[in-house]
């Protein structure tokens, strides 16, 4: 017997069988400002953990937030248990909440629930009292059975008596909030009447605003039909002007920061989510992710992550979750490339970036320094790397440079070690090899010390001096000496007593800082040997010693690969 395709037993949601929106506005929007932020990482992303937050935590977790610059934080559900209730409790009267800070609580529209939340705001300065009930077909046929207008009177008689209760306590300054919880599988008109009802029963005006949260409690569409009916809600409320349009996006289908964006472009003020995604089931939008994309639209998020990497070790102490390492602007590897290709642009990016200029580093969408992260970690090396990245790392770690032939050479030696191993090629790697390739050697010549013997000057001819060279020979010493315009050319020509031509075709030289913080100098020479183009490089203390290692390094190199024996 064949059974049925998966696909045969869903059903297509389309919220508009009945209600279109054939002008929609927000695809040629584009945000010009940041949202309203509201946290609701200690109750929404607190319920959705395995172990929930102790207080400490909890107090820990909300001074956080309010350092990052949130102003709105739904601490608690305190009628769910006396250990959120206490929260409430300690954060008004131990005076921790800022007075540019509002904190909100969560109630479902049950009188006792109600009450009992009421009684955890007690005293506080300002408070968002935030009632939810399931409103969408589903639950009213399967959850409550019942009608459409028995669920509107539930969210009537909750707001009804969050009225009275709150009128009752002039003493704090109360904002009402409402969210037709499952909006996103909701008929368009019933949402909008039950929010217009309660709009009225709350007596809302521009100058005491409600908040109407519309939530995609499951995401079960694209994020285009989210924003059409955000849009939708934003055109038609009855009384969108006494209204901070609120939404609480889900990531079911992983798409939750895309249809907080649009639900902006379509009218949303303010959104509802946790740092780096955490929630019930796939969690809820990521206003990590959210904030620090608005850096790359030249928008102020308005909140600081000047230091990350401190947020997020917070979050994953007290969630006790840890951050992907391919989390959007957070996540341990995302400021990396590993592609040879990816690597090269990177690095020609920095060489060009002016310091206080527009950013435009390659594949690097923001700085990482302006969230507190070094560029240590931007380029690193496996077997997939390039010439650039190898060159990159070995110069920011050990202060080596190349020339771009040189690093064709050298990318060849460290592409056979990443084969070879598997894994990624660390800085210390790279510096080995290069020691291996270009300065070690077990036979042929070493530098040991010069003197300079005599020295001629004069206005118009480059100095002219005499100079002993020590050399060792396949570990035995000799004693070279010989005159030259220069140390160059008089180096040059204690080869050529050895029976060595060497012809440089391009010299560089740069001083650096080594892990030991002491002033080295790197030289590195082209030269033509008996028609044989090589490189050869030095490190020393002096640029003179330096330059004299990297001709060693040339004849060695040229030695080893023509296997030519040196007739002494």
């Amino acid at each position: 017997m064949m059974l049925a395709q998966p696909s045969s037993k869903y059903r297509a949601f389309n919220p508009f069988a009945t209600i279109q929106l054939s002008d929609r506005q927000w695809p040629s929007r584009q945000i010009e400002k940041a949202p309203i932020w509201m946290s609701t990482d200690l109750r929404d992303g607190n319920q959705a953990l395995i172990e929930p937050m102790n207080a400490e935590k909890k107090m820990r977790f909300f001074k956080m937030l309010v350092n990052i610059g949130i102003k709105e934080i739904e601490v608690a559900f305190p009628s769910a248990s006396d250990t959120d209730f206490e929260f409430v409790r300690q954060l008004i009267t131990g005076n921790h909440i800022p007075d540019d800070v509002t904190i909100e609580v969560l109630t479902p529209a049950r009188e006792d629930l109600i009450r009992r939340t009421i009684d955890a705001v007690q005293g506080a300065k300002r408070a968002i009292i935030h009632l939810y009930n399931p409103v969408s077909p589903a639950f009213r046929r399967i959850v409550f059975a019942k009608s459409c207008e028995e669920v509107k009177q539930i969210a009537i008689d909750g707001t009804q008596l969050i009225k009275t209760l709150t009128d009752a306590r002039p003493e704090t300054e109360w904002i009402f909030q409402y969210s037709p919880e499952t909006f996103s599988m909701t008929e368009l008109d019933v949402a909008k009447d039950i929010c217009d009802t309660v709009t009225e029963i709350w007596q809302a005006t521009p100058a005491r605003k409600i908040i109407i949260n519309l939530p995609s409690t499951v995401e079960c569409t694209t994020p285009n039909i989210y924003a059409d009916q955000i849009e939708w809600m934003h055109r038609h409320l009855a009384h969108r002007d006494a209204t901070i349009l609120s939404v609480h996006p889900h990531n079911d289908r992983g798409t939750a920061v895309a249809a907080a964006e649009l639900a902006v472009m379509a009218g949303a003020d303010r959104i509802e989510g946790c740092l780096f995604g955490n929630g019930e089931r796939t969690g809820n939008v990521d206003l990590v992710t959210l904030a620090l994309n608005l850096y790359t639209q030249g928008i102020s998020p308005g909140l600081d992550f000047a230091d990350i990497d401190a947020v997020r070790q917070c979050v994953e102490e007290c969630n006790q979750i840890p951050v992907h390492p391919r989390h959007p602007y957070v996540g341990d590897l995302v400021h990396t490339a590993f592609s040879g290709s990816h690597q090269d642009a990177i690095k020609k990016g920095f060489a060009q970036q002016a310091p206080d200029g527009m950013w435009e580093v390659p594949y690097l969408p923001i700085d990482p320094r302006d969230i507190g992260r070094n560029y240590d970690a931007v380029i690193r090396v496996n077997s997939q790397s390039g010439k650039g990245g190898m060159t990159y790392l070995l110069e920011q770690e050990y202060g080596i440079s190349m020339p771009r032939r040189m690093q064709i050479e050298f990318s060849h030696a460290v592409q056979q070690f990443a084969d070879r191993s598997g894994l990624e090629v660390q800085a210390s790697d790279l510096f080995q090899i290069f020691r291996q390739v270009f300065l070690t050697t077990d036979t042929g010549f070493a530098y040991h010390a010069h003197q300079v013997l005599e020295q001629r000057t004069s206005p118009s001819v480059p100095a002219h001096l005499s100079m002993r060279l020590e050399l060792l020979f396949n570990g035995q010493s000799r004693v070279v000496q010989a005159t030259g315009h220069g140390i160059h050319a008089a180096s040059i020509t204690a080869f050529v007593q050895q029976g060595i031509h060497i012809d440089p075709v391009e010299v560089t030289e740069h001083t650096f800082i080594d892990h030991q913080q002491q002033k080295q100098c790197q030289c590195v020479i082209e030269a033509r040997i008996n028609g044989d183009r090589q490189f050869g490089a030095g490190i020393a203390a002096d640029a003179e010693s330096a330059y004299i290692q990297a001709l060693c390094s040339v004849v060695n190199r040229h030695l080893t690969n023509n296997e030519e024996a040196l007739v002494a």
